[in-house]
């Protein structure tokens, strides 16, 4: 199914994050001449901090909604990362809505605007600013990702653009974008050992790549066609090709037709996972992409429950 006008009332803001689970929704986006990016994830059971893991681990129902972040991370000049992990008074909710704390998301049916108020981390200062996402078509067609439907995936808008107005750090920029929304009932941990992911936008379409390697053995390669007006169609998921590790030995694996894919610039070189640019040649040519690499296994580590609180600060109250 998909939906090439506008006009959706929510994006399920108000799903209920079952009990260990999570929600979240990711915009990520490049200035036009290539100098800038964003990444803002809004997390309801917040994946990747330490707090919730540990909460998880303590044998307990867990509760996602006392555990919400707003991420923002900037590319470029400058950089800056935020990603405060907060319990459930902080929150606030409805179909076409979600407060985190200072900041907030609202889908007005046309377009997506987040309001940021955050302090970055591990050096604070201030992050506030507009981006305004708005979607050239809309899809909902939604993906399982595991064997036994705990882990879902919906690429709500391949293609879009965003208009960036930051007050601090000041900066203002457009370019193309991409918004997505996860949501499962269990850790990611529990199912999956990692996954890579990119996106690749095109004049006519934009090619998706989603390959899981999962615990129970097998493995998911998706190799999706976002076409203008929002239809998406599978194709044949090309080559596997091996990009160089970061300098945290992360790998970066991806598919891509002849060719292969490079490298063009590391955005985020983590302990355990990396976002990068890369060159890639899919849908038989040449482009841009966004690609994500993500080991769970690292994350799982107890070495990452050192280093984690420092970037991921949990507020008192």
């Amino acid at each position: 199914m998909t939906n090439s006008g506008l006009g959706f009332k929510s994006w399920a803001f108000d799903r209920t994050a079952a009990p260990r689970g999570y929600g979240w929704w990711y915009v990520d986006a490049l200035s036009e001449d290539g100098r800038h990016g964003l990444t803002i994830i809004a997390f309801i059971g917040t994946v990747f901090s330490p707090w919730y893991t540990l909460a998880r681990r303590g044998g307990a129902a867990a509760d996602p909604e006392n555990h919400c972040c707003l991420h923002v991370a900037l590319y470029g000049a400058p950089q800056r990362w935020a990603m405060t992990d907060r319990r459930r008074g902080a929150l606030k909710r409805g179909p076409d809505f979600l407060q985190i704390g200072p900041s907030a998301l609202h889908w007005d049916g046309n377009a997506l605007t987040i309001r940021i108020e955050e302090t970055t981390a591990p050096l604070p200062s201030k992050l506030r600013g507009t981006v305004v996402l708005r979607p050239e078509a809309l899809s909902t067609r939604a993906f399982q990702l595991d064997s036994d439907g705990r882990h879902h995936w919906h690429p709500i808008a391949a293609r879009s653009r965003v208009e960036v107005a930051l007050e601090s750090p000041a900066l203002r920029w457009s370019g193309p974008a991409y918004f997505d929304t996860n949501w499962g009932s269990a850790p990611l941990e529990q199912d999956f050992i990692g996954w890579d992911w990119c996106r690749a936008p095109m004049p006519e379409a934009t090619a998706i790549l989603y390959n899981a390697q999962r615990r129970d053995g097998s493995a998911q390669s998706l190799a999706l066609r976002v076409a203008r007006d929002g239809t998406v169609t599978d194709f044949e998921p090309p080559p596997p090709v091996e990009m160089p590790k970061t300098l945290w030995r992360i790998a970066r694996p991806t598919r891509a037709e002849s060719g292969g894919a490079q490298v063009v610039k590391t955005l985020v070189d983590a302990p355990f996972y990396s976002r990068s640019e890369i060159r890639t040649h899919l849908l038989g040519q040449e482009a841009t992409a966004v690609h994500e690499s993500l080991s769970l296994d690292r994350f799982a580590s107890p070495a990452m429950f050192a280093m984690l609180p420092f970037r991921v600060p949990r507020p008192f109250t």
